[in-house]
Parts: structure tokens; sequence; C-alpha cells
């Protein structure tokens, strides 16, 4: 089974008065998502059922995924994947992913890095490298499981095939 771990793409914070749940994408974070679907497309990344955040920006980012993907995916918008940490989003996984091939949990950080990390148990060397680094918004973590349910998602248990942000995405199209 694979894990996709998509963070939302860049906000705006022009709107002082917003509460942060409301922020919408600013266009650097229109621009990097439409990147991130056109990507996840072309190498055949395709969620059948994506978990996704109430946050205004992560509903915005999954509006401009969905015309990419050629297949319906089952979206649930889940308010408790606002503002949480790691431990809560395996739960959330445990509990909402059944038996979906594909599952993309559409998200936040710190949540969304401690998550990755948590779950990566072997990884390629850069991919690694990279995510340790930083988990920037619009990044897209790739992780592949040996398991038949989502119920049976145990920290350590991963491979983190892929770690993709925006501007590798960029600089390999030149």
């Amino acid at each position: 089974m694979r894990l996709l771990l998509l963070r939302h793409a860049k906000s705006s914070w022009g709107d002082p008065d917003l509460a942060d749940i409301d922020r919408p994408l600013n266009g650097r974070g229109k621009t990097a998502a439409t990147t991130m679907a056109r990507y996840l497309k072309d190498n055949a990344l395709l969620p059948n059922q994506i978990l996704c955040s109430t946050a205004l920006r992560t509903r915005e980012t999954l509006a401009r995924l969905l015309p990419f993907l050629p297949q319906e995916a089952h979206v649930q918008l889940i308010s408790d994947l606002y503002q949480q940490s790691e431990d809560d989003y395996l739960g959330i996984i445990r509990r909402h992913g059944g038996r979906a091939q594909n599952l993309m949990v559409l998200g936040h950080n710190p949540a969304m890095e401690d998550t990755a990390l948590a779950l990566s148990g072997t990884s390629s060397s850069q991919a690694m490298t990279n995510l340790e680094e930083k988990y920037p918004t619009g990044a897209l973590a790739v992780i592949d499981f040996d398991i038949a349910d989502w119920s049976e998602l145990h920290p350590g248990t991963g491979h983190l095939e892929r770690f993709t942000r925006p501007k590798d995405v960029r600089d390999a199209a030149g």
C-alpha cells in the first residue's frame, strides 16, 4: 500500500484579521499546487482515497489536484487533521484509510513532517536527506508499506520511496 503525504501549498498572510484556518493560498501556492498536481499525474501517483484537512488552504490545494486525477478519488474532509501531532495523524490514517491502495493525506506541518519521519523505516538516502532538511509547503512524501489495511500501520514500517518539493519539479522541467 502507498501513502502520499502532501503538505498544503503556500498560503497567504495578507489579511491579519483572518483566522489561521481561513487563510487561502497565495499566488505562489496556487502555482505550486498545480505543479504538484501535474507531477502526481505524470508519475502515476494517483490516490484512490484522500483525507484532507478542513483548513481553507488544504481545500484549495485539493481543488487544484482534482482536475489532474483521471479517476474518482473518495475525499474525506477531516477537521482533526488541522493542528494535530504525528500521533494523531497515525490514528486518523488507521481509522479512515481502510483498504485504499493509494491513500493521500493533505495536511499541515509539523504533523506532516513528523508523520513522514516516524513511518519511514527505510528510504532512498537523498529522499531522507531532503525530508530531514525541511518539509516545505507543497512537498510530497511517498511511503510504501507491506500491509493489507491501514489499521495495521506502525511507525518505522514504511519505505520512503521519494520526497518531492515543488522546486524539484520546476528544476527538473528546466
